[in-house]
């Protein structure tokens, strides 16, 4: 009596062969009916007034018998890190708007929230300690600008959360 009892051999399996036309295209993400969402527009111009808000006057003060104000590009590397973040801010807007999109497993709601709490972190930093060698000078209105954008920043990732839903 033998362990393995006989077993018939399959017939060779008939593959089908696939035409192109019957694959379904692959799915797409929807977009708002108009041109750009209102996240995605309030991103682009919080994006922009960061940067540039980054090339105004974040101090001023009086020197020797002139008024002084120091731009927040001269206040070291956060000042060029906020510009860095609101081109950053407007470059993920134009990515999207030129057809290239994030991966699914980084929304870009959440880079844009990312983005707009690091400018704002580096935006505080500056407002609570004025660098030593503007010791002369007090917070000017750029400063104050750069938070309101950072902050709207984190404001128009929130939003393009809610429309993401």
């Amino acid at each position: 009596m033998p362990i393995l009892s006989s077993v018939e051999t399959p017939e060779p399996l008939q593959e089908e062969i696939w035409e192109v036309a019957d694959e379904p295209e692959p799915a797409r993400r929807r977009r708002p009916p108009s041109l750009w969402g209102l996240g995605e527009r309030l991103t682009w111009v919080t994006g922009l007034v960061l940067a540039l808000s980054a090339l105004t006057g974040w101090y001023s003060g009086e020197g020797e018998g002139v008024t002084v104000s120091v731009l927040g590009w001269h206040t070291g590397i956060l000042g060029k890190l906020v510009l860095a973040i609101g081109l950053a801010a407007i470059l993920v807007v134009a990515l999207r708007q030129w057809g290239i999109e994030l991966p699914a497993a980084v929304p870009e709601s959440l880079v844009v929230i990312g983005l707009g709490a690091t400018a704002t972190i580096f935006v505080l930093v500056r407002a609570i300690s004025i660098p030593d060698e503007f010791f002369f000078a007090g917070r000017g209105v750029g400063l104050w600008i750069s938070l309101a954008a950072a902050v709207g920043l984190i404001g128009a990732g929130l939003l393009q959360a809610s429309e993401e839903l």
